[in-house]
């Protein structure tokens, strides 16, 4: 399935405990249709002390579906579905269903 939200791109929160904040897209785990956002789904991860890190109590973002977020457009600024479009040298890019602009450069 095509990707329809890559890295660095900024996404709203549909469901979830997050939901209605924005954040950025830190990682795309394209096998398991998750992603991490930025300050999104914060979990506490109680590490061991190891010789070289500290042990105690670790804040982390964890994954979130894929299905739970929607991509920002750059252009309109609002939360959108993403549709797809090719250009005159046959790239395939990305394109807001709200504006119809084109996402990718």
């Amino acid at each position: 399935m095509a990707a329809k939200i890559k890295k660095d791109d900024f996404v709203y929160i549909i469901a979830g405990k997050d939901r209605g904040r924005r954040g950025k897209v830190l990682r795309v785990i394209p096998k398991k249709n998750r992603v991490i956002v930025e300050g999104i789904n914060i979990v506490k991860k109680h590490q061991r002390p190891t010789q070289t890190t500290q042990g105690g109590i670790i804040e982390k973002p964890a994954p979130i579906h894929v299905s739970n977020v929607m991509l920002i457009c750059p252009k309109c600024g609002k939360p959108t579905r993403v549709g797809f479009t090719f250009l005159e040298d046959e790239t395939k890019v990305r394109k807001c269903k709200k504006c119809g602009e084109i996402i990718d450069k």
